[in-house]
């Protein structure tokens, strides 16, 4: 009877060992890449778009919210707006959120500008290289009232003139790039938002050392709770590209913690100047909790062979499975600048490596015959959220023709197996 208890025992230690080595060194033939499973058109946006769960199957997005895990809609504006008294030109504009669960409050993140007569219709402004800066709001318990609007001030000796390390506002600006900039709450508790900031020269004025289009910097924000539902802030070092690779620098960071902790980034780069550049998409680790990171290199397939990607912005993941996915535009030939932004595609990336699994790669959505007779196509700017109902991943985002006059939004469920 001992005899065959050790060596039941021994079978079962051989077999527990081949388990977890086969867990953990899976075999391209068993994975499984995502699948879309349903494809919605429409004239008009999707709530899902930009929306986060405030609760259970609480949903809001923008001045909407669904009780129902998004099967119905109703109009709830936040309160207070923060807009209405202010100055005519001056902006705050929610561009991303987060809701941390285990305190039971949503963050939303402000790109605000105080320009005074500002036309409200200028898209992008070129003043607001010089001008943009970052406030915050806080709600609790899934309630429709913001219990206040304040600028992101690093600890210490800061000042709204002056809230960040090398950020002086009216010189330079720090800005929340792209719906792809999604902040995270770590393991930790810490509330890491990803942003990008304008670099001062020697001169003082803004350091444009490509020439391209714009030229940023990027910085992760840390933030740790304090009291009244108060954030006390701190900025990562600089993650810095370089000029003679990347014209625009870093742009639209997008963040993933891994269960060791490790965090991973990836950033839009652009070779808007110098079309002979490779268009790469950029990626940084960090190993303590996000204050510092590595130099970027080029973000790349497991068997470290890159892929063109278009100056434009992507999205890391994190599904309920624990599997982790890189959402963005992958192209077969070297891009130039910002196109063609085509076709939108999905990957998972392997958590060890932080590199991406090329059999699992999935095409969502791509370029067709009838887009001949529509003007340029343009496939960007998605959001995505998990159903907890369902796990599917909800992409939406406009397809946009004529070069963004005009478009069509396409809502994706895809299932991860």
């Amino acid at each position: 009877m001992l005899i065959h208890n050790r060596f039941t025992f021994l079978i079962f230690t051989i077999f527990f060992f081949i388990g977890c080595k086969h867990k953990q060194d899976t075999p391209k033939e068993f994975i499984i890449p995502p699948s879309v499973k349903k494809r919605d058109i429409s004239s008009t946006r999707s709530l899902f778009y930009n929306s986060v769960y405030v609760g259970p199957t609480n949903l809001r997005s923008g001045d909407f919210v669904s009780d129902d895990n998004g099967k119905s809609w109703v109009q709830k504006p936040m309160r207070p707006d923060f807009l209405s008294g202010l100055p005519f030109g001056y902006r705050r504009g929610v561009v991303t959120s987060v809701f941390d669960n285990k305190t039971d409050k949503l963050i939303a993140i402000v790109n605000a500008m105080d320009v005074p007569d500002l036309d409200p219709n200028i898209f992008e402004p070129p003043i607001a290289q010089e001008t943009y800066y970052l406030r915050y709001r806080v709600s609790e318990g899934g309630k429709d009232k913001w219990l206040f609007d304040e600028p992101i001030i690093h600890e210490g000796d800061f000042t709204p003139k002056n809230p960040l390390p090398d950020v002086f506002i009216g010189s330079n600006s720090i800005y929340v790039g792209d719906v792809g900039s999604i902040p995270i709450v770590t393991k930790e508790g810490k509330i890491l938002v990803p942003v990008q900031t304008t670099p001062l020269g020697p001169d003082g004025k803004l350091w444009n050392p490509a020439g391209g289009h714009t030229y940023t910097d990027v910085v992760v924000l840390i933030g740790r709770w304090i009291n009244d539902s108060k954030i006390r802030w701190e900025m990562s070092e600089r993650i810095k590209g370089d000029p003679s690779k990347s014209t625009r620098g870093m742009i639209e960071p997008t963040l993933l913690e891994m269960e060791n902790g490790k965090l991973l980034m990836v950033m839009r780069g652009s070779n808007d100047k110098d079309h002979h550049l490779p268009s790469y998409k950029w990626s940084s680790v960090s190993t303590n909790g996000g204050k510092t990171w590595s130099d970027p290199e080029p973000f790349t397939f497991e068997d470290d062979t890159p892929f063109f990607s278009p100056s434009s912005m992507s999205t890391l993941f994190k599904h309920s499975s624990g599997r982790c996915y890189w959402i963005g535009n992958m192209t077969d030939e070297n891009c130039q600048g910002n196109l063609p932004r085509w076709p939108l595609v999905m990957a998972e990336v392997n958590t060890e490596s932080f590199k991406l699994i090329k059999e699992s790669l999935l095409t969502v959505d791509s370029y067709q015959e009838e887009d001949k007779s529509r003007g340029r196509l343009d496939i960007s700017h998605f959001s995505l959220i998990e159903d907890r109902a369902t796990n599917e991943i909800i992409l939406s985002y406009p397809r946009s023709y004529h070069a963004y006059q005009s478009k069509e939004f396409i809502t994706t469920r895809i299932a991860v197996e």
